[in-house]
C-alpha cells in the first residue's frame, strides 16, 4: 500500500471542535473535503436532474480546493478532473472506502514482522490493498509473503482500523489487521516496496514506526495471547451531523 502518511497521528473519539483550545489541521481539511467529495460523486452517480448535477458538481469543485489547500501539491483542477472522470452510474457510483488487508506477524520468539516502506520510510507491518478474487485472509498471506518472503498462517481477526482517521493515507480506507504465525520462508523484502524487512521485538522496534499508539499494544497483546477480540475506532460524539 503506498498511501503510508507521514503524520500517524490519530483523531480522538470525541469532537474536540468544542474546545477553545482546539485548531483545524491539514488532516481535518482533507478528511472534509474527501467527505464532500464522496456526497458529490455518490450524487452524480444516482441522479438524473441537470440541476442537481450541476449542484453536485459544485460541491466537488470545494472539495478539490479544500483539498489542494490541505495538500500544497495537489492541484485543484486536477483533482476535480480525477474525481469527476471515476463517477460511476447507480451502485457502481456510490463512492465507499477502499479496503486494505495487514498482517501482524509473530515468530517463535515472540517478535513481529516489519517491513520498511520504500515511499515514505516509514515502519509498518505488511498491508496491501484488497484484491478482488480473494476473501481478506487469502490477502493477508498473499501480501505478507510478497513484501516479506514469509509464509503465515492466519489465526484471528484483531483490528478494524479507519485508515484516514489513523492518519496513515490520502485516501478514505479501512484496514483489516490479521493476527498469523510465521510457518516457513526466508526473509527477502519486495525490491520496489519495501526498503528493509525483518523481526523486532517490543523493546526494539525500528523507528520512524507509523501510529505505534495505535496497533503496538494490539500487536504484542495477540503474540502473547491476551487479545481475544478485535479492536475497532470507537464513534465519535456525535458519530454524524444529525439534523
Amino acid at each position: 500500500m503506498t498511501d503510508d502518511a507521514t503524520d500517524p497521528a490519530t483523531e480522538p473519539a470525541t469532537d474536540e471542535r468544542s474546545n477553545p483550545s482546539y485548531s483545524i489541521g491539514a488532516s481535518d481539511m482533507l478528511r472534509w473535503a474527501e467527505t464532500l467529495a464522496g456526497v458529490a460523486r455518490t450524487g452524480l452517480g444516482f441522479t438524473q436532474s441537470l440541476y442537481e448535477k450541476e449542484r453536485f458538481e459544485e460541491v466537488l469543485k470545494v472539495a478539490a480546493d479544500i483539498r489542494s489547500a490541505a495538500i500544497e501539491e495537489a492541484e485543484s483542477e486536477e483533482m476535480y478532473e480525477e474525481w469527476l472522470d471515476s463517477v460511476g452510474e447507480g451502485v457502481a457510483g456510490y463512492v465507499t472506502p477502499k479496503c486494505a488487508v495487514a498482517a501482524v506477524v509473530a515468530n517463535d520468539r515472540g517478535e513481529i514482522l516489519l517491513t520498511q516502506r520504500a515511499d515514505s520510510g516509514w515502519w509498518l507491518y505488511p498491508v496491501g490493498w484488497a484484491d478482488v478474487g480473494y476473501s481478506p485472509s487469502e490477502v493477508a498471506i498473499k501480501e505478507v509473503h510478497e513484501e516479506t518472503g514469509i509464509e503465515v498462517e492466519v489465526v484471528s481477526l484483531i483490528a478494524v482500523i479507519d485508515g484516514f482517521r489513523m492518519g496513515f493515507a490520502r485516501h478514505p480506507l479501512y484496514s483489516l489487521v490479521f493476527y498469523c504465525r510465521a510457518i516457513g520462508g526466508e526473509l527477502a523484502g519486495h525490491p520496489l516496496e519495501t526498503r528493509a524487512v525483518g523481526f523486532f521485538g517490543r523493546d526494539a522496534l525500528p523507528q520512524p514506526l507509523a501510529g505505534a499508539h495505535r496497533w503496538v499494544d494490539i500487536a504484542f497483546a495477540a503474540v502473547d495471547g491476551r487479545h481475544d477480540h478485535c479492536d475497532f475506532d470507537a464513534p465519535r460524539t456525535p458519530p454524524w451531523r444529525g439534523e
